[in-house]
């Protein structure tokens, strides 16, 4: 029978401590559990003072629990800029034409909006009339028209 020798293993772990500049949880509690075991008998820890640190620990976890709700919210708010504008499909916009050549600027147009892609970041919101805009310059979006239906 092989016998192990359990000075092995420690010996095989690592000595080198990592230090962290985040106290959490955990090491809040294995410094108050150090703390309750290595008090003076002859002067025990203050229940006040056990409890101010208990309510330390809770309000700590608290805002732990909280930065990392916020954090999954900034991260849910970073969607691409086609879902971000999908629903607008559907809809008439209004918008500012400029003529591609000169610049000019040929007026307000309006048109129903068939698909949202996105070039570098922007949204671009593809038109039934074949024209492209950025969705940031759309003027006004309302629901699409009704095409006549004859009128008497």
């Amino acid at each position: 029978m092989t016998v192990i020798d359990p000075s092995l293993y420690l010996k095989n772990q690592s000595s080198a401590r990592t230090p962290s500049p985040d106290l959490g949880k955990d090491e809040f509690l294995k410094i108050l559990m150090t703390q309750l075991q290595n008090q003076d008998p002859t002067s025990p820890m203050d229940d006040r003072e056990f409890i101010s640190q208990m309510t330390t620990f809770s309000s700590l976890e608290q805002t732990m629990n909280m930065a990392k709700s916020i954090d999954n919210l900034v991260q849910s708010q970073l969607i691409s800029p086609v879902i971000q504008y999908s629903h607008m499909i559907g809809k008439e916009v209004t918008y500012e034409a400029y003529d591609e050549e000169t610049g000019e600027k040929l007026g307000e147009q309006k048109s129903n909006v068939i698909a949202v892609s996105q070039k570098e970041g922007w949204a671009i919101l593809e038109l039934e009339n074949g024209e492209k805009v950025y969705a940031d310059s759309v003027l006004q979006v309302s629901d699409q028209r009704e095409p006549d239906e004859g009128s008497e």
